[in-house]
């Protein structure tokens, strides 16, 4: 024998620890974007884009409880695990933020920004559903279930509410 000591072998991951990394990531996430939201809102110019980002925030709100839901479940204390994802997503938003102020523009790049953070949530909770389902988690399931319907109805809605008028806004203004 060298002077190294012996490596001790890997444990082989599983989808367990899939399951949980990626309920870290998207407690990051939730927490991150309740941050956001708030700021997100008071940059927009229509009222209906502020409305829109404020009931998000509470929806968010409610989605963080449900992943310490998800976590007691499991029997694991509730933390984030750097998701460096959704951190580019909201830093892409602050900057339209800074970069349109005060523009016809600003709106529909907001939607967009918010739009991107919903398009990544639906795309992580999906995963979790289904990972739930296959690890027989029927309550987080449930609890998915409920959190999926909330953030493909705000997608909906910011789709709406950009076909409505923002983005006519924003393409009508020299």
């Amino acid at each position: 024998m060298g002077v190294f000591p012996m490596e001790v072998p890997v444990a082989e991951k599983t989808l367990d620890n899939l399951f949980l990394d990626t309920l870290k990531d998207i407690y990051y996430a939730e927490r991150k974007i309740l941050k956001a939201l708030p700021k997100m809102a008071r940059g927009a110019q229509s009222e209906a884009v502020k409305a829109a980002f404020d009931k998000h925030r509470l929806e968010t709100e409610t989605h963080v409880e449900r992943l310490q839901q998800v976590f007691e479940i499991l029997g694991k204390r509730a933390q984030g695990k750097t998701c460096p994802a959704i951190d580019g997503i909201v830093e892409e938003g602050e900057e339209i933020l800074d970069e349109y102020k005060g523009s016809a523009a600003l709106d529909a790049g907001l939607i967009s920004s918010a739009q991107a953070v919903e398009h990544y949530e639906i795309t992580r909770y999906g995963t979790l559903r289904r990972w739930a389902q296959e690890l027989g988690l029927k309550d987080a399931v449930k609890l998915f279930d409920q959190t999926l319907a909330e953030e493909r109805k705000t997608d909906e809605a910011l789709t709406g509410l950009a076909d409505a008028s923002v983005n006519r806004k924003a393409k009508k203004a020299a």
